[in-house]
């Protein structure tokens, strides 16, 4: 497990400060985390396009579309005609999220999904392998008969994405390629609200089989809620849902409006914090929102500006490091707001992906505090049992920095790990 460098209160989470014990750095046989994410393995295939072309096809702007994969097929060729396409690149928020998390930890995380049985170089899953990071494991995807699924991610003038999706075998995986025994020991279970979209397909059953067992060994479930008209379509499903599985919740808000009808940020993350332990809230160039709880005693209050917005001084206790609920004896809830880094990038090439940045961040956070625990199960830092090893304030500044270095590039994954030292901060800070 990679820890980030030096970091400190405008930057990233601290991992080592006067007075605390040092870090024994050779710990490569004394720990081995994890995460597990189950996904819909498809291609994302970026593209320009005029706003008739998305209402030629009659997709609805900013949403996601299922399509036949001869629908998928033709859209294709019209985007290759006509020159279009931008990249291919492998996809999926599961996947994207998987892949970002091994490039900012350099650890293992797990696929689970359906992969083409035949791989043929050039093909499409040749190139989902090849351009996910090689920390990602995929040898329990399940081999099926047939293509790829494909994703057309449709960028309209105004920056905003469109999908139209083409399933190919991306619902085919089956309980049955659900193993026990890697989801017992993972730091955290990774699961699409895409995924869940059909109940009678074998990914959905494939699903509910992981977060029983999740469930049964008190493994976080996290789930990435994907598109807003899926959520408002099955508004009541997925409360149910997440208050029976769910520990982290991540979202952008026109997600949040359909999954609790709230368009403020703060009292949707309020009202979710009701179904969940955590909640990460991206609102797009006004920042994100992290949210959780944490047990009275073990509260720790903003050395930070105390700010009061619909909620009044919501950010009182944002030094305070997240907990489940049920591991509360006295339960409050913490919230934190963070601008986009260095106020955004000057030009965004596209928002895909940044969400899917941001969430591995958090989780990178997450895991590290499963691998500290397991490593130095006596530290301070574990006399109570945490979700997170940083403070939310300190997560979220670096759930930050990960969503900047996607919004700047092309690509919905991160090409390489953040830098260990920062060109925008002064060399002063690094010799304190």
């Amino acid at each position: 497990m990679k820890f980030p460098g030096k970091r400190k209160t405008k930057h990233y989470f601290p991992v080592t400060e006067s007075g605390r014990i040092p870090f024994d750095l050779d710990f490569s046989e004394r720990g081995s985390v994890y995460l597990v994410g189950i996904d819909q393995l498809i291609v994302d295939i970026e593209a320009n396009v005029d706003f008739s072309f998305i209402e030629k096809y009659g997709i609805i702007k900013g949403e996601s579309a299922v399509m036949s994969d001869q629908v998928v097929e033709e859209i294709y060729r019209e985007l290759k005609k006509s020159n279009s396409i931008i990249g291919e690149y492998a996809g999926g928020a599961i996947g994207n999220t998987l892949h970002n998390y091994s490039v900012l930890s350099d650890s293992r995380s797990v696929a689970l999904g359906a992969i083409s049985k035949n791989i043929s170089v050039g093909d499409y899953a040749f190139k989902y392998i090849c351009t996910t990071n090689s920390f990602v494991d995929f040898s329990y995807l399940k081999p099926v008969d047939g293509p790829m699924g494909r994703a057309l991610c449709l960028l309209t003038p105004d920056r905003e994405r469109s999908f139209a999706i083409g399933k190919g075998i991306m619902n085919e995986l089956s309980p049955d390629f659900i193993p026990e025994e890697l989801i017992k020991g993972a730091a955290a279970l990774l699961v699409s609200a895409y995924s869940l979209r059909d109940e009678n397909s074998s990914i959905y059953k494939a699903n509910l089989a992981a977060c029983e067992f999740a469930k049964k060994y008190k493994v976080p479930v996290v789930l990435s809620l994907g598109t807003s008209t899926l959520i408002s379509s099955k508004k009541e499903f997925f409360q149910k849902f997440i208050k029976e599985y769910v520990a982290l919740c991540a979202m952008n808000e026109e997600e949040a409006l359909a999954l609790v009808g709230e368009t403020d940020p703060l009292l949707a993350c309020e009202k979710i914090l009701d179904l969940c332990d955590l909640v990460l809230l991206t609102v797009g160039p006004r920042g994100l929102y992290l949210a959780g709880h944490v047990d009275e005693l073990s509260k720790r209050e903003t050395k930070d500006m105390i700010h009061s917005k619909s909620i009044a001084e919501y950010n009182k206790f944002e030094y305070s490091r997240a907990m489940m609920k049920e591991d509360c004896k006295n339960p409050i809830k913490i919230y934190t707001h963070i601008n986009p880094y260095m106020g955004g990038p000057g030009v965004i090439k596209n928002t895909n992906g940044a969400g899917d940045a941001a969430l591995a961040g958090l989780l990178h956070d997450i895991a590290s505090n499963t691998f500290h625990r397991q490593v130095t199960p006596n530290s301070p830092k574990h006399t109570t049992r945490f979700l997170t090893y940083s403070s939310i304030h300190q997560v979220s500044k670096y759930s930050n920095r990960a969503s900047f270095e996607v919004l700047k590039q092309n690509s919905p994954r991160l090409a390489k790990g953040l830098p260990a030292r920062e060109e925008s901060l002064e060399d002063a800070y690094w010799d304190k």
